[in-house]
């Protein structure tokens, strides 16, 4: 089976379904999947744009709201997590997963899914040590914090995921798993981002989080983005007895969509040629649901999931094949997801903008279907009778000033002793804005659709990346060995270039002239969020 893999996307649907559509036509390879790494945006009104966490003037509509509609549809199947920039709103909707369009699926807080008998997994957002051991408590409209934190990973999801223990062949997660560095071409990563020196140095870029479920899942394959740099490596894991079979995992890294970037990747994966070709559930992280279903919490009190120390009269929340039986036995062996995709907000309509729209907390009524199939907690149902309540007082609405500041130094210490996720030097390619909020406004927001007529692709092809059977990452460049090639690992031979129209796959693209002329601000993406400001 052939999978396509982008890095963050920031909502130009367009643009990533285009390339697909000349891969095809020019070189004859048709993805059966496509998976995106975070920062997805799917955005479908002015109010989707004023709960996504970057300044006013960087909120542009895309064209995310044409799938939504039904204007368009999704070419090939596509399965997202989120990351740090999305319309946060949309995207609680659906805690469990869900369609966010007709042939979209996103996998929730956390998810396994299975296609074509691949499993797939993924956790979505970002790491901050001082939310990480809260609920999920966050709900529109998002004051300045709120609208940060809703996207910060959660203790709860990454404890689930550690509940699996059947074979993951795909995972993704939005920022890097910390260390991979270490077993890549570590020396040509500071080549290309030198501001990654100090983090590396220190063992402080990335997510302790993703590390730990790298660690516990050994996916063949993990993808990621954030960074805004392709980068591969080769983990080789430890084997936990004798009994077990030695594993490896490949990691990649893409960059972000825009033009000359490598944001696409093509890979080869195993799959079960007697699978049908519907998304399907899996049996087990149903089953795993269904086990930690007690455990959710929907408050900012900071608690530790369930361990052996002593202090939990049950700790071990794996499943047993006969909760996973029966999970069978309650869908009748019929996995397939159902495809019911509903409209729950306004559609944008250029014709008619709405730059007032304030965003709601809304319940959806796939999540509410999930939940009453299996027996779950609606999470956005409990957060709405909290509020109603009087227990969630201030979770929904402005709040006062908490102790907390944007480090949560006032906040009991995490497991973790850090919380970048990122960066925490100058990156040239992110916007970086105070956490103060002093240049975001959340009550207004900046209508500007992408050009109805998409850039002509055909005379300059070099976005897509074609990767073999396997992602080859040399023992050399896991030794910092002398390649300077490291974005051309990936198996493909290039070929010299004799002029635009003869290139090589490699990526898609148009003109970029991201650096020159732009002001220097705060907050992260600057390149993805500064482009359509210089193209005026």
């Amino acid at each position: 089976m052939k999978g396509a893999v982008a890095g963050g996307c920031h909502g130009a649907l367009d643009k990533m379904y285009e390339t697909l559509e000349l891969l095809q036509r020019r070189h004859n390879v048709r993805p059966d999947l496509l998976l995106c790494c975070g920062d997805f945006q799917a955005v479908r009104n002015e109010a989707d744009l004023r709960c996504m966490a970057v300044p006013a003037k960087y909120r542009h509509m895309q064209t995310f709201y044409r799938y939504y509609s039904g204007e368009k549809k999704a070419p090939v199947l596509t399965v997202f997590i989120g990351g740090n920039h999305e319309a946060s709103n949309h995207l609680q909707e659906l805690p469990y997963g869900g369609w966010v369009a007709p042939n979209i699926y996103y996998l929730g807080y956390a998810g396994v899914v299975r296609f074509r008998g691949v499993r797939i997994g993924g956790i979505s957002g970002i790491f901050k040590s001082h939310d990480y051991r809260k609920g999920h408590f966050e709900c529109p409209p998002y004051n300045q914090q709120t609208i940060r934190s809703a996207y910060h990973v959660r203790n709860i999801e990454v404890f689930k995921l550690k509940q699996l223990k059947r074979p993951i062949d795909i995972f993704m997660s939005h920022d890097w798993p910390r260390s991979i560095y270490h077993y890549g071409n570590k020396k040509q990563l500071l080549k290309m981002k030198s501001f990654f020196r100090q983090e590396v140095e220190s063992n402080t870029l990335g997510s302790p989080a993703a590390s730990e479920l790298l660690q516990h899942l050994k996916p063949t394959y993990w993808f990621s983005a954030h960074l805004h740099v392709k980068f591969a490596a080769f983990m080789q894991h430890e084997a936990n007895s004798k009994e077990e079979l030695p594993k490896a995992t490949k990691f990649l890294a893409l960059d972000k969509c825009l033009p000359h970037r490598d944001f696409l990747q093509i890979i080869d994966v195993e799959h079960d040629p007697n699978a049908g070709d519907s998304l399907e559930y899996d049996a087990e992280w149903i089953a795993v649901l269904k086990a930690t279903n007690s455990l959710v919490n929907v408050t900012q009190s900071t608690w530790n999931m369930p361990e052996k120390n002593g202090l939990h009269a049950k700790w071990d929340y794996s499943v047993t094949e006969e909760a996973i039986k029966e999970v069978l036995e309650e869908l009748n062996h019929d996995l397939k997801i159902p495809c019911n995709f509903t409209l729950t907000a306004a559609c944008y309509d250029p014709s008619k903008p709405q730059k007032n729209m304030e965003p709601v907390h809304t319940i959806n009524p796939q999540t509410t279907e999930f939940c009453a199939q299996f027996g779950l907690t609606d999470i956005n149902d409990r957060i709405q009778q909290a509020k109603e309540e009087g227990s969630g007082r201030g979770e929904c609405e402005e709040e006062e000033e908490e102790e907390m500041d944007s480090t949560g130094s006032a906040e009991e210490p995490s497991e973790y002793n850090t919380d970048n996720s990122g960066l925490s030097s100058f990156n040239p390619d992110e916007i970086m804005l105070d956490e103060e909020g002093g240049d975001e406004d959340l009550s207004t927001c900046s209508v500007d659709p992408s050009p109805d007529h998409p850039p002509e692709f055909s005379t300059s092809f070099s976005d897509i990346r074609i990767m073999p059977d396997s992602m080859a990452v040399s023992s050399d460049d896991a030794m910092d060995s002398n390649n300077e090639e490291l974005e051309k690992s990936g198996g493909s031979k290039q070929v010299e270039e004799k002029s635009s129209t003869e290139r090589s796959l490699k990526r898609i693209s148009g003109d970029e002239n991201v650096n020159s002329g732009v002001k220097k601000i705060k907050r992260r993406n600057q390149a993805i969020y500064a482009a359509e400001d210089e193209d005026k």
